[in-house]
């Protein structure tokens, strides 16, 4: 799973059903839903990187980074069973970052912010199944080696 981008990989965890799933919430084409859901994964990732970076949040960080690289890989499906409540603390840090990456996305795109809100939510777990899976196959890296060398959010 780790060959491709962190965008890819996501895009593979969400399956075909939850990508109609967004196409269907935002009105738009499987083209249109790859593009926000790539839009969506690229600014939760710099949104995680800031988190790190920054003195206030950067332990809470790493301390959900730990967690997803030490927790075995998920079971085929997780991503649509478990939801937030079986993400641990990266749930908690992306539920916090999920506003205002999808309120930057809104603004770039013009859709409404509580639509993309909602696609972003969607996202949130399946977001979390693809780190855990990638942490499997990087032992020893940090939150950079799980991401990849993704884009940046343009701010």
């Amino acid at each position: 799973m780790s060959d491709g981008s962190f965008q890819d990989d996501v895009l593979s965890e969400l399956g075909d059903d939850r990508l109609q799933e967004i196409a269907g919430l935002v009105g738009t084409d499987d083209t249109g839903a790859r593009e926000l859901v790539g839009s969506s994964v690229a600014e939760l990732s710099g949104e995680l990187r800031q988190a790190a970076a920054e003195p206030s949040s950067a332990d809470e960080v790493r301390a959900a980074v730990d967690e997803v690289a030490s927790a075995e890989p998920p079971l085929q499906g997780v991503a649509t069973l478990g939801g937030l409540a079986a993400g641990g603390l990266m749930a908690g840090v992306l539920a916090k970052l999920a506003r205002p990456a999808a309120n930057a996305v809104a603004k770039r795109t013009g859709l409404p912010p509580a639509t993309v809100d909602r696609a972003v939510d969607i996202l949130v777990p399946v977001v979390i199944a693809a780190l855990t899976k990638r942490a499997a196959t990087k032992k020893g890296g940090g939150l950079g080696d799980l991401l990849g060398g993704g884009t940046q959010p343009k701010k």
